[in-house]
């Protein structure tokens, strides 16, 4: 598998070198959740244009606020993945360790630690140790990971084989998943905010929680025409809205 995840209770792991950026071993990724589809890697990730980005910042021009608050909910948001060993399932190589701003914000504070050093140095880092509770803990949906570096230094592996195998055959989160097309993400997000659109038979994803009233579009014509118009201007425009 290429994901892995701390399930309740203590584990560790390592965190080593990134093959794709030496420098720095943990990935942002910027995706937009629960439109249409459960997860879609934004394009700017690539420094390509996102549509969803694009109403979002079209929607903040105006002074509405459910506009601002539409704008908010669908704005891509970022997790961080870092390449792990996970202690006792060695044999398993490189895995992809996905977390959030907090867990990521820690890790940077572990890192300016001058009493704790390179923690992924493959021959004098440490072990990071996973302590996660759950939501009878948290008091909501989601786990809760802390971290805590290992007092010794240790490598990654007194086999150097095997430490020449985890930095050479890692999982790319940039490639890990699907990239969709422009025009796709544009459909997707039309849907998802004209659900009456679909089919009676297909499921009908969570709609907004009020519909959008752009002060920039004209009274006329209907939803599609609206969203289409939002991009007219923008198709010779090559600066990001971000």
């Amino acid at each position: 598998a290429v994901f892995w995840k701390p399930t309740i209770g203590k584990q560790t792991v390592r965190i080593v070198p990134s093959k794709y950026d030496p420098a720095m071993p943990f990935s942002e990724i910027f995706f937009h959740y629960d439109i249409g589809k459960p997860v879609m890697v934004s394009p700017i990730n690539w420094g390509e244009k996102d549509p969803i980005v694009e109403f979002a910042a079209q929607l903040r021009k105006t002074s509405d606020k459910e506009n601002w608050r539409l704008a908010k909910k669908i704005e891509p948001k970022a997790r961080y993945f870092a390449p792990v060993i996970v202690r006792g399932e060695e044999d398993k190589g490189v895995r992809l360790w996905q977390f959030g701003k907090e867990t990521y914000m820690d890790f940077l504070n572990l890192a300016d630690n001058e009493d704790v050093g390179d923690f992924t140095d493959v021959a004098t880092g440490r072990d990071i140790i996973l302590t996660t509770v759950g939501p009878e803990v948290t008091g909501t949906p989601y786990n809760k990971t802390s971290i805590m570096p290992r007092t010794k230094e240790t490598p990654v592996s007194e086999d150097k084989s095997y430490v020449k195998n985890a930095l050479e055959n890692q999982p790319n989160p940039m490639e890990s998943f699907r990239k969709y097309s422009f025009d796709e993400m544009k459909t997707a997000l039309q849907t998802w905010l004209t659900p009456e659109a679909e089919s009676e038979e297909a499921p009908a994803p969570e709609k907004p929680a009020t519909s959008y009233a752009l002060k920039n579009t004209s009274a006329k014509g209907n939803k599609a025409e609206k969203f289409d118009s939002l991009f007219e201007d923008e198709e010779g425009n090559d600066d990001m809205p971000f």
